[in-house]
């Protein structure tokens, strides 16, 4: 066991405090900026990224696979969102960092050993929310969507026998586009869904100008997404989930707290789900698809919170050593 001291040995003063305050918040706002300018860079690689899942289920789904943009500055302020919130996420150790310098100061041992052991656990379930997030929650929810918008309205197209005299041409069906194409040529991209034509060079120059028309698929409702609301839309879908993942850490600390027991949580799991469901109702968009698959996770973490408080009591966290003062020097 460290040698006890006495706290008032580390006591500061308030203008101490706000030095020091001032000094965390510099180098919090400070830090992330060479990662934001880094983020910059691969802002369209990064924008790509997250428009993956949105552009896949259109495909499928027979629509184009674009994202519209109705205004100017739109896409360039697409750009910088996902730049900033993307140079957020990598800022965050940094951040909490200097937050964790400004508050270590004044706690006790047995306190820093509960936030050692709760805030890898945070990071961790907000890794595994936007891995969730991204990889399931989307795509389902997407395409369940984009379907059901097809089907809603349907526009049958007639037919009508073949006159004699009228043959059909036919283009060939690619899944990509051909190597230095002459120019007039055309074809079908499956893979785009687009039908694509080679044009002469601009000016004459050496070489064809591809271009492409998007096929769709038929209905009376276009489905053709605009880049802000859809990266509007991912982000507050991943504000949603990293904030509901920390359940087991809000649990978890209550238990120690006493103010959650394991057995009275267990006795109130049926309320529980039930407020699950609303949260999971409220917090995603109308579909039902959302609302399950943030549901299910909730209940699933509501379970590990249950074996985290058996397996991690306070008692154990805390270890020897619980009425340890702060010490200033670990800064």
């Amino acid at each position: 066991m460290a040698t006890q001291r006495d706290p008032r040995e580390f006591t500061m003063s308030f203008g101490d405090h706000l030095d020091e305050l001032r000094k965390r918040l510099i180098w919090a706002v400070v830090g992330p900026l060479p990662i934001f300018i880094v983020c910059l860079f691969f802002g369209g690689p990064l924008l790509e990224f997250l428009v993956v899942p949105a552009s896949q289920q259109l495909r499928d789904a027979g629509l184009p696979a674009r994202m519209l943009a109705t205004s100017p500055t739109e896409p360039f302020t697409a750009y910088l969102k996902v730049a900033t919130v993307v140079a957020i996420i990598f800022s965050a150790p940094w951040i909490l960092y200097q937050v964790w310098l400004f508050i270590a100061p004044g706690l006790y041992g047995h306190e820093r050993r509960f936030a050692y052991f709760l805030f890898p656990l945070s990071a961790l379930l907000t890794a595994t929310g936007a891995v969730f997030l991204y990889t399931v929650l989307l795509p389902v929810s997407l395409r369940f969507l984009i379907l059901f918008g097809s089907m809603l309205v349907s526009n049958p197209t007639p037919t009508a026998p073949l006159p004699p005299e009228v043959t059909l041409g036919s283009l060939p069906i690619l899944q990509a586009d051909p190597v230095d194409p002459p120019p007039g040529s055309a074809w079908i991209n499956e893979s785009l869904n687009e039908l694509r034509f080679a044009m002469s060079g601009p000016g004459g120059a050496a070489g064809a100008t591809v271009r492409g028309v998007p096929l769709s698929g038929g209905g009376m409702i276009a489905q053709e997404y605009r880049i802000g609301e859809y990266i509007n839309l991912v982000f507050t879908l991943g504000l949603v989930f990293a904030v509901a993942f920390q359940l087991p850490v809000v649990l978890l600390l209550a238990n120690w707290l006493g103010l959650a027991d394991r057995k009275w949580l267990a006795k109130q799991r049926r309320y529980a789900l039930f407020i699950m469901a609303i949260i999971s109702a409220v917090a995603t968009p109308a579909d039902p698809m959302s609302m399950l698959f943030l549901m299910l996770p909730l209940a699933a973490l509501f379970e590990l919170s249950m074996l985290l408080m058996k397996l991690v009591p306070a008692s154990r966290v805390a270890g020897k050593g619980a009425t340890e003062p702060p010490d200033a020097g670990d800064e």
